[in-house]
């Protein structure tokens, strides 16, 4: 096998591993913003059910009068139940936060890697390219010095 061909298999290589690593890149930025939509949604929860328990006043009064006992009870439960709701809430966005801040750093690594690859590829055309021309040149001073003898010597 040439060098040209061994030099041309190679970029081939790493053109298509760059193109694998981008996929890849592309697929994790797609995961991010899929988790950044729950995450949202989580956090627009846990704010509605805060809100809502907060908003329902208080337990025992309704308006200025107060309630009946059964009364306050069934509203002290409501809203204690509002609110544990939002504690399980709570605690799966921060659950789901820390899924995120791993699917962060593979996103950052793969990134990295498709960078690296990218830069050996790009030097190894850029090296090629300069054996090319390099050829050519040689190639064209062949030429020119057949040329230059066949005129001396007719």
């Amino acid at each position: 096998m040439t060098k040209k061909n061994t030099s041309t298999n190679t970029i081939r290589s790493l053109d298509t591993l760059v193109r694998l690593r981008s996929t890849e890149v592309e697929r994790l930025q797609a995961e991010m913003a899929k988790q950044e939509a729950v995450r949202a949604r989580y956090q627009s929860s846990v704010d509605k059910l805060t809100a809502l328990a907060e908003g329902s006043g208080a337990s025992a009064t309704a308006g200025s009068r107060p309630l009946s006992p059964l009364l306050a009870m069934n509203c002290g439960d409501y809203k204690q139940a509002v609110f544990a709701l939002a504690d399980v809430h709570r605690t799966d966005l921060h659950l789901h936060e820390a899924n995120m801040a791993v699917s962060q750093r593979n996103l950052a690594q793969a990134w990295t890697r498709r960078e690296l690859l990218g830069k050996v590829l790009e030097k190894h055309e850029t090296a090629f390219a300069h054996a090319q021309e390099r050829g050519q040149r040689k190639r064209e001073d062949d030429v020119a010095t057949q040329s230059w003898l066949a005129g001396r010597a007719g």
